[in-house]
């Protein structure tokens, strides 16, 4: 019998001489990894796109972006040499310096129209305009009863179990708090979103009302003097703090379930958590970096079960004076073996005084050899990495770099760079959300157009919020940027 890894090569060799004719190698950066004996292949940066800073959603308040994003599949269409279709994005707990603000929960819906560059000089005029993203719609999210979640700092404690919900996150004006980091869209219309605060998966109907929430094992809940507490100590003008000002186990403040997607087969739901938990080496910037992805079997999505879970080590690469952590931003399931990771540095880009990123990458992690952890010691009291080291009995899974983002050849063909001068086309700081939709091409069935966007944390000079104006610090003026790769993908064609 043929295995699936010498069709899957035939196939990947058979689309990569097509894209010798589409994309020529001028044009491509080409790289390939493998994982779970699947290659996958990055053909290169093919197209950008903004939203300006200044945009307002229909509430009239700023307009935040790219925490999380799903494409709605269904939409996406070819018409001649250009793609449409819609998708939904994602912003934070809203725009915040000293303390968080009761900004409604919401996600965004934005029409794209995509036309992809197909050589390897891309003319100064189309360098930025080959996406093209218009806000459609923006739904607020509310809770169970219909009132709309805030982005305050749950210093209030916790809202009893009900029904469906466990205890959650609450904030002083008596909503549930949220931070929301990752959105999936279901076949329904229906979301499941993932947050900070919990760390916890939510489900919300098609329009936006709260079905479900699934609470995360007790490792990754954040404890504090023995009690679950999901401060995550930055609280709103005067709050109360919470004692101590980092929980002493479980998820480290604003290191939640970045992460989320659901495998092409809709089988199973994938999230990841941002770093490493406190007592797994969490508590440091350089000890951080054995994470933990849990697979929850999605057949009820308002019953998830957890079905694996594995240590993800974190990428690593030289700060000022020591080795340090990169950040798990955003993942994209290929598999329940197999997904894509953003991973990158912090505090440098534009909008900041730091100009340079040092590491922000995509990386292919393979779950195949991983040790599956799930249900065991290790999700209750024991740590799997007590002050970073991983525990010998626990083999973690394996990363491969897949796409560069901070690419300089390619950024250049875009206008772009990675450092100075710190201009608007000096990539942002956060690049959190990633979707993919075909590139509809028959000689290459296994194409996909990888969409990344950043987080802009709402900078702008002309921002309104919460019944209030603002202007971002440091003249900050961040678009909402869209980077969109061609790649090849082997087997995701039922997502």
């Amino acid at each position: 019998m043929t295995s699936f890894r010498s069709v899957a090569s035939r196939r990947l060799a058979a689309a990569l001489a097509t894209s010798i004719f589409i994309f020529p190698a001028a044009a491509m950066a080409e790289s390939s990894a493998t994982a779970n004996g699947v290659s996958y292949a990055n053909k290169g940066l093919v197209a950008i796109g903004r939203i300006p800073a200044s945009q307002r959603d229909k509430f009239g308040e700023t307009f935040g972006s790219g925490s999380g994003m799903a494409i709605d599949v269904t939409s996406w269409k070819k018409d001649g040499d250009a793609y449409r279709g819609s998708l939904w994005l994602l912003p934070d707990r809203g725009y915040n310096v000293e303390g968080t603000t009761d900004y409604n929960a919401r996600i965004n819906k934005i029409d794209v129209t995509l036309m992809p560059a197909t050589g390897g000089d891309v003319a100064a005029e189309k360098q930025q305009t080959g996406v093209q993203a218009k806000l459609a719609d923006t739904l607020l999210l509310t809770d169970e009863q219909g009132k709309n979640m805030t982005g305050l700092d749950p210093e209030a404690g916790t809202r009893p179990a009900s029904g469906a919900t466990p205890v959650l996150p609450f904030a002083s004006t008596g909503k549930v708090s949220l931070d929301a980091e990752a959105v999936v869209r279901l076949a329904d219309g229906s979301f499941l979103i993932s947050d900070e605060y919990g760390p916890y998966i939510y489900h919300f109907s098609a329009d936006g009302k709260m079905l479900s929430a699934t609470q995360p094992p007790k490792a990754l809940l954040p404890m504090r003097k023995g009690e679950i507490n999901f401060s995550s100590n930055n609280v709103g003008e005067g709050g109360k703090k919470p004692d101590p000002k980092d929980p002493e186990t479980g998820r480290q403040n604003n290191q939640g379930l970045e992460g989320m997607s659901l495998t092409p087969d809709g089988k199973y739901l994938i999230a990841v958590l941002q770093s490493a938990t406190r007592q797994d080496g969490g508590d440091s910037s350089s000890t951080r970096d054995h994470t933990r992805a849990l697979v929850y079997d999605a057949s009820d999505v308002d019953h998830l079960k957890l079905a694996h879970e594995y240590v993800v080590p974190l990428p690593k690469f030289e700060g000022k004076d020591k080795k340090l952590v990169a950040a798990q931003s955003e993942i994209l399931a290929l598999s329940d073996k197999a997904f894509l990771m953003l991973a990158r540095d912090s505090n440098n880009g534009q909008g900041l005084k730091g100009d340079t990123s040092v590491y922000r990458k995509i990386e292919l992690v393979d779950l195949s050899g991983a040790t599956d952890i799930a249900g065991g010691e290790y999700d209750d009291v024991k740590a799997v990495a007590p002050k970073g080291v991983l525990d010998s009995a626990v083999k973690p899974a394996t990363l491969h770099d897949f796409i560069d983002l901070n690419d300089s050849k390619e950024l250049a063909r875009f206008g772009l760079h990675n450092g100075a001068p710190n201009d608007k086309n000096n990539l942002s700081e956060k690049w959190e959300a990633m979707s993919i939709a075909s590139a509809i091409d028959a000689s290459a069935p296994d194409d996909y157009f990888l969409f990344v966007a950043n987080d802009n944390d709402f900078l702008t000079q002309d921002g309104f919020q919460v019944g209030k104006s603002y202007k971002a610090e440091g003249d900050a003026d961040v678009d909402t940027m869209f980077q969109v790769f061609r790649v090849t993908l082997p087997g995701v064609t039922k997502r």
